[in-house]
């Protein structure tokens, strides 16, 4: 089969569930990958003739996009504040939300000592942690997650961007002190409720992992509050406590941020307009 004949098979699997735009994007971000062609370089191949290999790769890669599998995790692999990240079904994809909760805690710290120790809470695919250190290497790294499998796609990662992170696997949630002072700690935990489950789309629902995402609706703010606590015995002197939080819930995670003796504390909006991040400090 041909380039050109691919893609026209390509579209024509993929047109009922996905617009057109998608669908292409999804077919040259797949040639980049199994064929190592840009998009630019498909149109002066389009007569190029498949591998039996090549022609599986692609026909394994529809399968799964027709189940609805995000394509990142099909082909391994994203990228956050311009650094690459292995992704799998045990970790969150990383958002562009997130990346604004990051580059929020390095504008501060542009005015702020670098010499820092960093805690990252619920790390995931080590995101967060690996930029942090990425961006500022003079910072002490450390990163907790509850899950063994998320751990060691983090450890890939530091490994893969040449991070020096500190992993500790643990329940946050059954913590009772942290194990030192920090000048910063971050997360961005569960907080997606039961009742906003019908918002969200099915490649999310299907494919991402559920403990990473969601919590009851009785007890929304139960991460929040746990780092909270936590935070509050272990935050160096003007130590800053940043989440990234539920965009329906920022007024209540704020006021009970700020009832636990936080000031200021303040809630910033991203680039939608929704309120998805917090800063508290300890002065």
């Amino acid at each position: 089969m041909k380039i050109k004949d691919l893609r026209v098979s390509f579209t024509n699997s993929l047109s009922g569930i996905y617009d057109s735009e998608e669908v292409l994007s999804f077919f040259y971000i797949l040639s980049e990958e199994i064929l190592g062609l840009k998009r630019v370089d498909v149109a002066m191949c389009l007569d190029k003739i498949l591998t039996v290999n090549e022609k599986a790769n692609f026909d394994n890669a529809i399968k799964r996009l027709e189940k609805q599998e995000p394509i990142q995790y099909i082909i391994g692999e994203t990228y956050f504040f311009g650094i690459p990240f292995i992704v799998n079904e045990h970790v969150l994809i990383p958002r562009p939300e997130t990346e604004e909760l990051v580059d929020w805690i390095l504008k501060d710290q542009k005015k702020e000592k670098q010499s820092i120790t960093i805690l990252d809470i619920g790390t995931g695919s080590g995101c967060i942690a690996i930029s942090l250190a990425k961006k500022i290497p003079e910072a002490k790294v450390f990163a907790m997650d509850i899950s063994e499998q998320a751990i060691q796609v983090a450890r890939d990662n530091a490994k893969k961007n040449q991070a020096d992170i500190t992993f500790v696997k643990t329940d946050i949630l059954e913590v009772e002190e942290l194990f030192q002072d920090f000048d910063i700690i971050v997360s961005n935990p569960p907080y997606v409720r039961e009742l906003e489950k019908k918002e969200m789309k099915s490649n999310v629902l299907d494919n991402e992992p559920q403990q990473a995402l969601f919590v009851s609706d009785d007890e929304p703010l139960l991460f929040y509050k746990k780092i909270t606590d936590l935070a509050k015995g272990k935050l160096r002197e003007n130590g800053s406590l940043y989440f990234e939080i539920n965009q329906y819930l920022g007024i209540e995670t704020k006021n009970m941020i700020e009832s636990k003796g936080f000031k200021p504390v303040e809630v910033r909006k991203d680039i939608y307009g929704n309120e998805r991040m917090i800063r508290a400090r300890l002065n």
